[in-house]
Protein backbone atom coordinates (compact mmCIF):
# COMPACT_ATOMS: atom_id res chain seq x y z
CA UNK A 1 0.00 0.00 0.00
CA UNK A 2 2.77 2.48 0.79
CA UNK A 3 4.51 1.87 -2.94
CA UNK A 4 1.12 1.98 -4.28
CA UNK A 5 0.65 5.64 -2.34
CA UNK A 6 4.21 6.54 -3.31
CA UNK A 7 3.29 5.56 -7.15
CA UNK A 8 0.48 8.13 -7.20
CA UNK A 9 1.82 10.85 -5.43
CA UNK A 10 4.68 10.64 -8.36
CA UNK A 11 2.24 10.64 -10.58
CA UNK A 12 0.37 13.36 -9.18
CA UNK A 13 3.39 15.46 -8.81
CA UNK A 14 5.04 15.07 -12.40
CA UNK A 15 1.44 15.49 -13.74
CA UNK A 16 1.33 19.33 -12.21
CA UNK A 17 4.99 19.94 -13.00
CA UNK A 18 4.70 18.86 -17.14
CA UNK A 19 1.35 20.59 -17.42
CA UNK A 20 2.76 24.13 -16.31
CA UNK A 21 4.69 23.66 -19.28
CA UNK A 22 1.83 24.90 -21.58
CA UNK A 23 1.53 28.36 -20.26
CA UNK A 24 0.92 30.69 -22.93
CA UNK A 25 -0.46 28.86 -25.28
CA UNK A 26 -3.92 28.82 -26.48
CA UNK A 27 -6.31 25.94 -27.85
CA UNK A 28 -8.98 26.06 -30.55
CA UNK A 29 -12.17 24.49 -28.67
CA UNK A 30 -14.19 23.25 -31.56
CA UNK A 31 -17.32 21.81 -31.30
CA UNK A 32 -18.33 20.26 -34.42
CA UNK A 33 -18.84 17.05 -32.56
CA UNK A 34 -22.11 14.88 -31.07
CA UNK A 35 -19.88 13.01 -28.57
CA UNK A 36 -17.93 15.61 -26.52
CA UNK A 37 -17.57 15.87 -23.00
CA UNK A 38 -19.42 19.32 -21.56
CA UNK A 39 -18.01 22.54 -21.05
CA UNK A 40 -17.68 22.45 -17.47
CA UNK A 41 -15.59 19.36 -17.33
CA UNK A 42 -13.45 20.62 -20.08
CA UNK A 43 -12.89 23.47 -18.02
CA UNK A 44 -11.62 21.31 -15.36
CA UNK A 45 -9.41 19.64 -18.51
CA UNK A 46 -7.87 23.12 -19.27
CA UNK A 47 -7.07 24.11 -15.46
CA UNK A 48 -5.11 20.95 -15.05
CA UNK A 49 -3.44 21.91 -18.12
CA UNK A 50 -3.00 25.77 -17.16
CA UNK A 51 -3.69 26.57 -20.75
CA UNK A 52 -4.96 30.17 -20.09
CA UNK A 53 -6.36 31.50 -23.70
CA UNK A 54 -8.87 29.51 -25.10
CA UNK A 55 -10.74 30.68 -29.25
CA UNK A 56 -13.93 29.35 -29.67
CA UNK A 57 -16.23 29.89 -32.93
CA UNK A 58 -19.41 31.14 -31.49
CA UNK A 59 -20.50 32.68 -28.34
CA UNK A 60 -21.43 29.43 -27.07
CA UNK A 61 -23.60 30.20 -23.70
CA UNK A 62 -23.01 27.08 -22.28
CA UNK A 63 -19.36 27.74 -22.49
CA UNK A 64 -19.06 31.14 -21.10
CA UNK A 65 -21.10 29.96 -18.35
CA UNK A 66 -19.22 26.93 -17.30
CA UNK A 67 -15.31 29.07 -17.44
CA UNK A 68 -16.86 32.19 -15.49
CA UNK A 69 -14.40 33.08 -12.59
CA UNK A 70 -11.53 31.19 -14.25
CA UNK A 71 -8.14 32.44 -15.57
CA UNK A 72 -9.09 31.80 -19.01
CA UNK A 73 -9.37 34.47 -21.46
CA UNK A 74 -11.99 33.60 -24.43
CA UNK A 75 -11.39 34.47 -28.24
CA UNK A 76 -14.89 35.00 -29.26
CA UNK A 77 -16.14 34.09 -33.08
CA UNK A 78 -18.82 35.40 -35.23
CA UNK A 79 -19.32 33.37 -38.05
CA UNK A 80 -19.42 34.19 -41.58
CA UNK A 81 -23.01 33.92 -41.63
CA UNK A 82 -23.32 37.29 -39.12
CA UNK A 83 -20.96 39.25 -41.52
CA UNK A 84 -24.24 41.24 -43.19
CA UNK A 85 -26.17 41.58 -40.09
CA UNK A 86 -23.13 42.64 -38.24
CA UNK A 87 -23.17 45.85 -40.81
CA UNK A 88 -26.08 47.30 -39.33
CA UNK A 89 -25.01 49.29 -35.78
CA UNK A 90 -28.47 48.46 -34.10
CA UNK A 91 -28.25 44.09 -34.74
CA UNK A 92 -24.44 44.32 -33.68
CA UNK A 93 -25.19 46.09 -30.42
CA UNK A 94 -28.21 43.64 -29.77
CA UNK A 95 -26.24 40.89 -30.37
CA UNK A 96 -23.12 42.06 -28.08
CA UNK A 97 -26.17 43.25 -25.02
CA UNK A 98 -27.52 39.28 -25.57
CA UNK A 99 -24.32 37.53 -26.47
CA UNK A 100 -21.35 39.09 -24.24
CA UNK A 101 -23.01 41.17 -21.56
CA UNK A 102 -24.21 38.63 -19.82
CA UNK A 103 -21.29 36.63 -19.36
CA UNK A 104 -18.14 39.68 -19.80
CA UNK A 105 -17.83 40.44 -15.93
CA UNK A 106 -17.44 37.11 -15.11
CA UNK A 107 -15.62 35.83 -17.96
CA UNK A 108 -12.75 36.94 -19.26
CA UNK A 109 -13.77 38.01 -23.23
CA UNK A 110 -10.57 39.55 -24.61
CA UNK A 111 -11.28 39.71 -28.62
CA UNK A 112 -14.15 39.41 -31.35
CA UNK A 113 -13.05 37.56 -34.44
CA UNK A 114 -15.24 38.89 -37.19
CA UNK A 115 -15.10 36.37 -39.96
CA UNK A 116 -12.53 33.50 -40.37
CA UNK A 117 -10.61 33.22 -43.75
CA UNK A 118 -13.38 35.31 -45.54
CA UNK A 119 -10.46 36.82 -48.54
CA UNK A 120 -9.69 33.24 -49.45
CA UNK A 121 -12.98 32.55 -49.83
CA UNK A 122 -15.41 33.32 -53.51
CA UNK A 123 -17.54 35.30 -52.16
CA UNK A 124 -17.29 38.69 -53.10
CA UNK A 125 -19.76 40.56 -51.53
CA UNK A 126 -19.44 39.00 -47.72
CA UNK A 127 -15.79 39.87 -48.51
CA UNK A 128 -17.16 43.44 -49.03
CA UNK A 129 -19.37 42.98 -45.45
CA UNK A 130 -15.88 41.93 -43.74
CA UNK A 131 -14.74 45.70 -42.48
CA UNK A 132 -17.54 47.23 -41.92
CA UNK A 133 -18.77 44.60 -40.00
CA UNK A 134 -15.64 44.69 -37.86
CA UNK A 135 -15.73 48.56 -37.68
CA UNK A 136 -19.51 48.69 -36.21
CA UNK A 137 -18.84 45.43 -33.50
CA UNK A 138 -16.01 48.07 -32.76
CA UNK A 139 -18.18 50.57 -32.49
CA UNK A 140 -20.86 48.72 -30.23
CA UNK A 141 -18.24 47.64 -28.01
CA UNK A 142 -16.84 51.29 -27.46
CA UNK A 143 -20.67 52.28 -27.04
CA UNK A 144 -21.01 49.86 -24.23
CA UNK A 145 -17.26 51.19 -22.93
CA UNK A 146 -15.67 48.08 -22.99
CA UNK A 147 -13.55 48.49 -26.27
CA UNK A 148 -10.54 49.16 -24.77
CA UNK A 149 -10.43 45.49 -23.10
CA UNK A 150 -11.64 43.48 -26.20
CA UNK A 151 -10.46 44.12 -29.44
CA UNK A 152 -11.67 43.30 -32.75
CA UNK A 153 -10.27 41.24 -35.19
CA UNK A 154 -10.81 38.72 -37.87
CA UNK A 155 -8.91 35.51 -39.05
CA UNK A 156 -6.72 34.93 -42.58
CA UNK A 157 -5.74 31.90 -43.99
CA UNK A 158 -2.08 32.18 -45.62
CA UNK A 159 -3.29 31.90 -48.64
CA UNK A 160 -3.81 35.66 -49.27
CA UNK A 161 -0.17 36.18 -49.78
CA UNK A 162 0.53 36.13 -53.57
CA UNK A 163 4.46 35.62 -52.62
CA UNK A 164 5.66 34.09 -48.87
CA UNK A 165 9.47 33.53 -50.06
CA UNK A 166 12.13 34.68 -49.01
CA UNK A 167 10.08 36.29 -46.02
CA UNK A 168 11.43 39.25 -46.63
CA UNK A 169 9.94 39.36 -50.05
CA UNK A 170 6.50 38.50 -48.57
CA UNK A 171 3.63 40.50 -50.36
CA UNK A 172 -0.45 39.95 -50.44
CA UNK A 173 -2.49 38.88 -53.31
CA UNK A 174 -2.69 41.82 -55.57
CA UNK A 175 -6.38 40.89 -56.28
CA UNK A 176 -7.26 41.43 -52.05
CA UNK A 177 -4.52 44.16 -51.75
CA UNK A 178 -8.02 46.92 -51.30
CA UNK A 179 -9.68 45.07 -48.70
CA UNK A 180 -6.39 44.02 -46.91
CA UNK A 181 -5.13 47.66 -46.63
CA UNK A 182 -8.45 49.13 -45.48
CA UNK A 183 -8.55 46.35 -42.53
CA UNK A 184 -4.53 46.71 -41.69
CA UNK A 185 -5.55 50.78 -41.31
CA UNK A 186 -8.94 49.65 -39.04
CA UNK A 187 -5.98 47.62 -36.98
CA UNK A 188 -3.79 50.73 -36.48
CA UNK A 189 -6.27 52.51 -35.44
CA UNK A 190 -7.61 49.99 -32.83
CA UNK A 191 -4.16 48.50 -31.48
CA UNK A 192 -5.31 45.12 -33.06
CA UNK A 193 -3.28 42.22 -34.13
CA UNK A 194 -3.42 40.55 -37.14
CA UNK A 195 -4.59 36.87 -37.30
CA UNK A 196 -3.40 34.43 -39.33
CA UNK A 197 -4.43 30.51 -39.64
CA UNK A 198 -1.12 28.50 -40.38
CA UNK A 199 -0.64 25.11 -41.64
CA UNK A 200 2.48 23.78 -42.74
CA UNK A 201 1.38 20.41 -43.21
CA UNK A 202 -0.46 21.57 -46.46
CA UNK A 203 2.73 22.87 -47.64
CA UNK A 204 3.94 19.26 -46.96
CA UNK A 205 0.99 17.17 -48.15
CA UNK A 206 0.23 18.99 -51.60
CA UNK A 207 4.61 18.97 -52.08
CA UNK A 208 6.37 16.37 -50.14
CA UNK A 209 8.85 15.62 -52.78
CA UNK A 210 10.05 19.56 -52.29
CA UNK A 211 8.56 20.93 -48.82
CA UNK A 212 11.76 18.92 -46.59
CA UNK A 213 9.83 17.28 -43.61
CA UNK A 214 11.73 17.65 -41.21
CA UNK A 215 11.28 21.82 -41.94
CA UNK A 216 7.95 21.85 -40.80
CA UNK A 217 8.13 19.25 -38.17
CA UNK A 218 10.34 21.67 -36.32
CA UNK A 219 12.97 18.89 -36.25
CA UNK A 220 16.87 19.17 -36.90
CA UNK A 221 17.46 20.51 -40.84
CA UNK A 222 20.03 22.55 -42.34
CA UNK A 223 17.36 24.96 -42.60
CA UNK A 224 16.77 28.03 -45.08
CA UNK A 225 18.57 31.64 -45.52
CA UNK A 226 16.55 34.75 -46.66
CA UNK A 227 18.89 35.89 -49.32
CA UNK A 228 18.01 39.85 -48.73
CA UNK A 229 18.17 39.77 -45.25
CA UNK A 230 20.74 36.83 -44.70
CA UNK A 231 18.47 35.62 -41.26
CA UNK A 232 18.28 32.06 -41.07
CA UNK A 233 14.92 29.81 -41.02
CA UNK A 234 14.71 26.61 -39.20
CA UNK A 235 10.82 25.79 -40.00
CA UNK A 236 8.29 26.79 -42.01
CA UNK A 237 5.77 28.01 -39.62
CA UNK A 238 8.61 30.71 -38.20
CA UNK A 239 8.83 31.97 -42.25
CA UNK A 240 5.09 31.98 -42.76
CA UNK A 241 5.03 34.48 -39.91
CA UNK A 242 7.66 36.42 -40.79
CA UNK A 243 6.36 36.37 -44.76
CA UNK A 244 3.17 38.43 -43.48
CA UNK A 245 5.16 40.58 -41.37
CA UNK A 246 6.67 41.60 -44.64
CA UNK A 247 3.55 41.89 -46.81
CA UNK A 248 2.27 44.30 -43.78
CA UNK A 249 5.66 46.58 -43.83
CA UNK A 250 5.00 46.21 -47.73
CA UNK A 251 1.35 48.08 -46.93
CA UNK A 252 2.89 50.58 -45.10
CA UNK A 253 2.57 49.35 -41.36
CA UNK A 254 5.07 48.43 -38.87
CA UNK A 255 3.14 49.08 -36.01
CA UNK A 256 0.92 45.48 -36.03
CA UNK A 257 0.90 42.55 -34.19
CA UNK A 258 0.70 39.06 -36.12
CA UNK A 259 -0.88 36.10 -34.05
CA UNK A 260 -1.42 32.49 -35.16
CA UNK A 261 -5.07 31.92 -34.79
CA UNK A 262 -4.37 28.60 -35.97
CA UNK A 263 -1.92 25.86 -36.19
CA UNK A 264 -1.73 22.14 -35.76
CA UNK A 265 -1.24 18.37 -37.19
CA UNK A 266 -3.76 15.81 -38.18
CA UNK A 267 -3.16 12.88 -36.47
CA UNK A 268 -4.97 10.71 -39.31
CA UNK A 269 -6.22 11.41 -42.40
CA UNK A 270 -7.16 9.97 -46.33
CA UNK A 271 -4.15 7.36 -48.17
CA UNK A 272 -3.87 10.71 -50.62
CA UNK A 273 -2.98 13.29 -47.14
CA UNK A 274 0.78 12.75 -46.71
CA UNK A 275 2.05 13.31 -43.60
CA UNK A 276 -1.07 12.80 -41.50
CA UNK A 277 0.27 10.62 -39.03
CA UNK A 278 0.05 10.65 -35.36
CA UNK A 279 4.01 10.59 -35.35
CA UNK A 280 4.27 13.54 -37.25
CA UNK A 281 1.18 15.75 -35.30
CA UNK A 282 3.41 14.92 -31.72
CA UNK A 283 6.22 16.44 -33.31
CA UNK A 284 4.97 18.99 -34.76
CA UNK A 285 2.91 19.88 -31.45
CA UNK A 286 5.20 19.25 -29.18
CA UNK A 287 8.60 20.76 -30.81
CA UNK A 288 5.98 24.09 -30.99
CA UNK A 289 5.20 23.85 -27.88
CA UNK A 290 8.93 23.71 -26.96
CA UNK A 291 9.68 26.64 -29.18
CA UNK A 292 7.11 28.48 -27.34
CA UNK A 293 7.75 27.80 -23.74
CA UNK A 294 11.13 29.48 -24.74
CA UNK A 295 9.49 32.59 -25.87
CA UNK A 296 10.84 32.83 -29.09
CA UNK A 297 10.41 35.03 -31.33
CA UNK A 298 11.24 34.87 -35.60
CA UNK A 299 14.13 35.77 -37.43
CA UNK A 300 13.11 38.80 -37.87
CA UNK A 301 10.85 39.46 -34.95
CA UNK A 302 13.42 37.92 -32.53
CA UNK A 303 11.84 40.08 -29.06
CA UNK A 304 8.47 39.10 -30.03
CA UNK A 305 7.69 36.08 -29.01
CA UNK A 306 5.01 34.19 -31.02
CA UNK A 307 1.29 34.44 -30.05
CA UNK A 308 0.08 30.85 -31.02
CA UNK A 309 -3.45 28.77 -30.86
CA UNK A 310 -3.00 25.28 -31.52
CA UNK A 311 -5.94 23.61 -33.23
CA UNK A 312 -7.09 21.67 -31.79
CA UNK A 313 -8.55 20.58 -28.41
CA UNK A 314 -10.38 17.62 -29.13
CA UNK A 315 -11.42 15.05 -32.39
CA UNK A 316 -14.35 16.62 -33.64
CA UNK A 317 -16.47 13.75 -35.55
CA UNK A 318 -18.73 15.27 -37.32
CA UNK A 319 -16.17 17.69 -39.58
CA UNK A 320 -17.02 17.71 -42.96
CA UNK A 321 -14.06 16.91 -45.38
CA UNK A 322 -11.13 14.25 -45.93
CA UNK A 323 -10.08 12.67 -42.83
CA UNK A 324 -7.80 14.61 -41.38
CA UNK A 325 -10.56 17.58 -40.27
CA UNK A 326 -11.58 14.90 -37.60
CA UNK A 327 -8.46 14.25 -36.42
CA UNK A 328 -6.60 17.46 -35.60
CA UNK A 329 -7.54 16.59 -32.16
CA UNK A 330 -4.89 16.61 -28.88
CA UNK A 331 -7.22 14.71 -27.15
CA UNK A 332 -9.91 12.44 -27.94
CA UNK A 333 -13.41 13.24 -26.40
CA UNK A 334 -13.06 11.19 -23.34
CA UNK A 335 -10.16 13.18 -22.36
CA UNK A 336 -7.23 10.43 -22.70
CA UNK A 337 -4.69 12.10 -25.51
CA UNK A 338 -4.12 11.18 -28.69
CA UNK A 339 -0.38 11.25 -28.61
CA UNK A 340 1.82 12.15 -25.60
CA UNK A 341 3.62 15.65 -26.12
CA UNK A 342 4.28 16.73 -22.16
CA UNK A 343 0.99 17.43 -21.12
CA UNK A 344 -0.87 15.29 -19.11
CA UNK A 345 -4.45 16.54 -17.68
CA UNK A 346 -7.47 15.07 -16.47
CA UNK A 347 -11.23 14.93 -17.16
CA UNK A 348 -13.51 14.44 -14.47
CA UNK A 349 -16.43 11.80 -14.68
CA UNK A 350 -19.99 13.46 -15.77
CA UNK A 351 -21.31 12.94 -12.24
CA UNK A 352 -18.21 14.77 -10.39
CA UNK A 353 -18.26 17.65 -12.71
CA UNK A 354 -21.84 18.72 -11.99
CA UNK A 355 -22.09 18.25 -8.59
CA UNK A 356 -18.32 19.76 -7.40
CA UNK A 357 -17.54 23.20 -8.85
CA UNK A 358 -15.34 24.57 -6.25
CA UNK A 359 -12.59 22.04 -7.06
CA UNK A 360 -11.60 18.79 -7.35
CA UNK A 361 -11.55 15.93 -5.07
CA UNK A 362 -8.39 14.13 -4.36
CA UNK A 363 -9.64 10.67 -4.18
CA UNK A 364 -10.33 11.05 -8.19
CA UNK A 365 -7.11 13.15 -8.85
CA UNK A 366 -5.54 10.09 -7.63
CA UNK A 367 -7.59 7.56 -9.33
CA UNK A 368 -6.97 9.70 -13.18
CA UNK A 369 -3.41 8.84 -14.16
CA UNK A 370 -3.92 5.18 -12.62
CA UNK A 371 -6.81 4.81 -15.03
CA UNK A 372 -4.49 6.72 -18.00
CA UNK A 373 -1.61 4.33 -17.68
CA UNK A 374 -4.08 1.40 -18.02
CA UNK A 375 -5.61 2.55 -20.89
CA UNK A 376 -2.16 3.43 -22.38
CA UNK A 377 -0.64 -0.42 -21.29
Amino acid sequence: MAILFRVLLILILSDSLVSTRCLGVGINYGQIANNLPSPSRVAYLLKSLNISKVKLYDANPNVLTAFGNSNVEFVVGLGNEYLQKMTDPIQAQTWIQQHVLPYIFQTKITCFTVGNEVLTGNDTQLMSYLLPAMRTVYGALRGLGINKDVYVTTAHSTGILGNSFPPSAGVFRQDLAEYIQSILNFHSQTDSPFLINAYPFFAYKDNPDQVSLDYVLFQPNPGTTDPITNLKYDNMLYAQIDAVYAAIKAMGHTDIQVKVSETGWPSKGDPSEVGATLENARLYNSNLLSRVQQNQGTPAKPSVPIDVYVFALFNENLKPGPSSERNYGLYYPDGTPVYYIGLQGFLPRMDYAASNRNGLNFFHLLLFPVAFLLRTL
